[in-house]
């Protein structure tokens, strides 16, 4: 195309909600008209099974839930019996952010809280994560910190941060069977912390969960400070909108309410049963485009502000693990997905846009603009020029450069970053995996790879404790092959070889005597610690 017939594309194909100040620009994903029509009968059944989630059909066939993140931003949708929990769960959720706020709920051993410590993984963390450097003032009423894995250097470093100020720290703690390893371990090591410094761990201890779970049993157990529950019909990755995501950003001071408001406005907008009035069918639309239906190219998220650094790390869950499946809905092996990795503008252009541009042709990018550059005026850098044009002139350029290299992209431009706008944003995402997902007849609601690597983890954690048991019953070397023998594991000498390994290093009794470059020649022995 010319510059001129470029220009009546980008007009015809160009997106804007008023009311929200969003754009939303495919103009450069090489879309037609004739490919939205051939795919109407998809999208039309794609916008049916949407509706129909929303009306509180099992949208999750493997796990027979429904699926009900909509209906947390605009209760009136949800079923009659669940709307005065919602709303309730809100108010909850606003009044004991207050109490923290004023001292009225306070610590044993201080007059306020001054941090939150957020135990999760997964959808209990990213979301929380991504809104709350979002959006977090520059100096919120309480700091925040997360525990989101069960690495323990990681722990000691956020614990050794924290040090005294642990007796004015709020622990909330994420997960919805309340059996989650990696989360059940952090609150061990956090409880274990509190009571080294002689301090109660229930009274700074709040739980988010469901009734009737390991943790709600815990909790009422132990006396914890407060307790919120999590509904069965809305799944981890698309928590946001619930406690998982509003209670830390409440005390955090973001506005939940604009944020929600932001969610809801946008749910209405894709809704619309037309693909080119519909943003969330128009990024679908580009999905299946650019991938053939089959995620053949990877999105690169590309957002130009620093406060969004950390949505691609969102939207990987996200997508990933929503359309990752190697089954459809009728059983048919599909191997489907669509990879997600980004970085932010302009940090980019000096990482990775040069594969972009001339590599591998194996993605599309998608740019995350934001129109205001800060908050009050900027000084010249140069004559009429201040940073924020650079950042805008250094998006506009490697689009530009993408595009002249027949590289695709797509452009999400949002008026600000605010609570509404990102509320927004997250809408957007979500109703977009949603429809993709009806497009390619999958479930984007289960996650039974997750489940697979959970049960080997199991299978290989009960490996380990059968290895210590016969060591230390007979502490004399032996070698691996032995060892393997001796536990039932003869065809899986590598994983007992990677387990005495990992316990030797740690000090936890087993020795390796011999040349640890050969490992077939090395023998275990046990010393005890």
């Amino acid at each position: 195309m010319n510059t001129q017939e470029l220009w009546q594309h980008y007009q015809d194909w160009l997106y804007f909600n008023n009311d929200l100040g969003i754009y939303l620009d495919v103009s450069r994903m090489g879309l037609n008209d004739n490919f939205v029509a051939a795919l109407a009968p998809q999208f039309e059944r794609a916008f049916a099974d949407m509706a129909a989630l929303e009306q509180g059909a099992i949208a999750n066939p493997d796990e027979n839930r429904m699926v009900g993140h909509y209906w947390l931003r605009n209760p009136e949708l949800a079923p009659l019996a669940m709307r005065q929990e919602i709303i309730d769960n809100l108010a909850q959720i606003e009044t004991f952010a207050q109490q923290v706020h004023n001292g009225s709920l306070h610590p044993p051993l201080a007059p306020k809280f001054t941090d939150v410590l957020a135990i999760g993984i997964g959808g209990s963390a990213l979301g929380p994560q991504f809104v709350d450097d979002a959006l977090a003032a520059d100096f919120p009423p309480l700091t925040i910190h997360f525990i989101d894995n069960t690495d323990p250097a990681g722990i000691d470093r956020i614990l050794n941060r924290l040090q005294a100020r642990l007796r004015s720290t709020l622990v909330i703690v994420t997960s919805k069977s309340g059996g989650t390893h990696e989360t059940n371990n952090g609150m061990l090591e956090v409880k274990h912390a509190y009571e080294q410094q002689g301090l109660s761990f229930p009274a700074h201890a709040v739980a988010v969960t469901m009734l009737g779970s390991k943790m709600d049993e815990l909790e009422r157990v132990e006396g914890w400070l407060a307790e919120f529950p999590m509904f069965d019909w809305v799944g981890g990755r698309t928590s946001e909108m619930s406690v998982v995501g509003l209670l830390s950003a409440c005390l955090l001071g973001i506005d939940i309410r604009a944020l929600l408001a932001g969610a809801r406005a946008m749910d209405n907008a894709t809704r619309k049963p037309d693909c080119k009035q519909n943003p969330a069918a128009l990024l679908a639309l580009s999905w299946y485009f650019a991938g053939h239906g089959k995620g053949e190219k990877d999105m690169v998220v590309l957002p130009y502000k620093d406060s969004l650094i950390l949505f691609s790390r969102y939207l990987q869950q996200l997508v990933m693990e929503s359309l990752g499946k190697a089954k459809d809905l009728n059983g048919n092996t599909v191997h489907q997905g669509l990879a997600v990795y980004g970085n932010k503008g302009s940090t980019d252009q000096h990482a990775f846009v040069q594969q972009l541009r001339d590599g591998v042709a194996n993605f599309f990018a998608v740019f995350i603009e934001v129109l205001e550059d800060r908050n009050g005026p900027s000084i010249e850098i140069e004559p009429d020029i201040t940073t924020g044009d650079f950042l805008f002139g250094f998006l506009q350029g490697t689009r530009e450069a993408l595009y002249e290299n027949q590289r695709p992209s797509i452009t999400v431009t949002l008026s600000q970053v605010n609570a509404r706008t990102i509320g927004a944003l997250i809408a957007l995402f979500e109703r977009t995996v949603g429809l993709y997902a009806s497009l390619v007849n999958i479930n984007a609601y289960d996650q039974p790879g997750v489940e697979a690597g959970k049960k080997a983890a199991a299978s290989l954690l009960d490996l380990q404790r059968k290895i210590l048991h016969t060591l230390k019953a007979n502490p004399e070397p032996v070698t691996l092959a032995d060892l393997a023998e001796q536990v039932h594991a003869s065809t899986d000498i590598e994983h007992v070889y990677k387990i005495v390994r990992h316990l030797a290093a740690n000090r936890r009794g087993p020795v390796l005597y011999g040349n640890l470059a050969k490992p077939s020649e090395l023998k275990v022995g046990y010393t005890q610690a």
